[in-house]
């Protein structure tokens, strides 16, 4: 019997071609995880580099920029969003993961696109969502958990919330398989060839974790120095007077300058952000502060401002939550909504 293993591989998404927009976290991985399935991943990138994804990879090779061509494009320049759309036209899907809007100032929206290739599937990676109360503010991952409820899920007694059971492993196993049959199922329907797919959660997880490799490299996680995700005052959840939690994200420069500002830390030098030798004293100034005021003070002064901020909430809070009930994010049953949402392309007729 040969072992799967040594099977000839299957790329089920071979002739697909995607358009991704540079950006940082889940949609270069979404592109990455396509393109080891074999679609043909296109790159528009700026023209400048630079930003979070430099800082937190040390400038080393991006890994999830893996097989895609790049193609840099200034996008405030119109021929170069006209070549965009000319690659666009020829796409079978597109990933951005600008904050709601950009991409239609741009002119580089659903709807514009829709005018070149009405077959178009168009993919948008946010954090709160399209639409919202909370939809226009900066979040990271810490705060996402957060709002979910999912973050509470780790929280032990009198210890900080930790990684919540089942959402990462099981739930990622889930996911990799659903990506993986999805994928082969249009590779039959266009091939007529049907395959295996064999999705271990070790894997999936592993492969989830591209975004976390490439921080790796550039020496921010898993090695000697200081880590922004573990050491650092700015990534990190606090404990509140009534015994509440809530997260704070600010990995950019800006995001952070906006936190010092809003919790009135006018001594503070944002442009120091990244010297690790100041972050013990100044986290135990955050500690302090945080602790000084329930967490519905915090809320009221930082929810929905590009501090990157989240409360830590139970399940039953976070059905509550003034934003996941705009979007529909449980159902009145109390589990959770389908997502991601599909809806159809606008300006094309059913």
């Amino acid at each position: 019997m040969t072992h799967l293993g040594m099977a000839a591989s299957v790329k089920p998404l071979s002739g697909v071609r995607v358009v991704e927009f540079e950006g940082i976290g889940p949609g270069p991985l979404c592109g990455s995880m396509l393109a080891g399935l074999g679609a043909e991943i296109t790159l528009v990138t700026r023209p400048r580099k630079g930003g979070l994804a430099d800082t937190l990879g040390g400038g080393a090779p991006n890994p999830l920029r893996t097989g895609k061509r790049e193609v840099p494009l200034d996008l405030k320049n119109p021929e170069h969003v006209r070549q965009a759309l000319d690659l666009i036209a020829q796409a079978d899907a597109l990933i951005e993961g600008n904050r709601p809007g950009v991409m239609e100032r741009l002119g580089l929206g659903p709807e514009q696109c829709a005018a070149r290739n009405p077959r178009l599937v168009y993919g948008r990676m946010t954090g709160w969502g399209q639409d919202g109360p909370l939809a226009m503010a900066a979040g990271h991952d810490l705060n996402y958990m957060a709002l979910s409820g999912m973050l509470s899920l780790g929280l032990r007694e009198g210890q900080k919330p930790m990684a919540p059971p089942t959402v990462l492993g099981d739930a990622g196993g889930a996911l990799g398989l659903a990506f993986g049959m999805v994928s082969a199922v249009l590779h039959a329907r266009a091939s007529g060839q049907g395959s295996v797919v064999d999705a271990a959660i070790t894997d999936v997880v592993a492969m989830l974790g591209g975004i976390a490799q490439l921080i790796i490299r550039g020496g921010q996680l898993g090695g000697p120095a200081p880590s922004p995700f573990h050491d650092s005052p700015f990534y990190d959840s606090y404990r509140c007077a009534d015994g509440g939690w809530i997260t704070v994200g600010a990995l950019e420069p800006q995001f952070y300058a906006l936190l010092l500002h809003k919790l009135e830390l006018h001594d503070v030098d944002p442009k120091r952000q990244y010297e690790s030798a100041g972050w013990p004293a100044l986290k135990q100034r955050f500690t302090a502060l945080f602790l000084s005021q329930p967490r519905s003070h915090w809320c009221a002064l930082l929810e929905g401002t590009d501090v990157c901020f989240a409360p830590v909430l139970t399940l039953d809070e976070a059905r509550g939550h003034a934003h996941n009930v705009a979007r529909g994010t449980f159902t009145a049953q109390g589990g959770a909504g389908a997502a991601p949402r599909v809806t159809a392309l606008p300006g094309v007729p059913d």
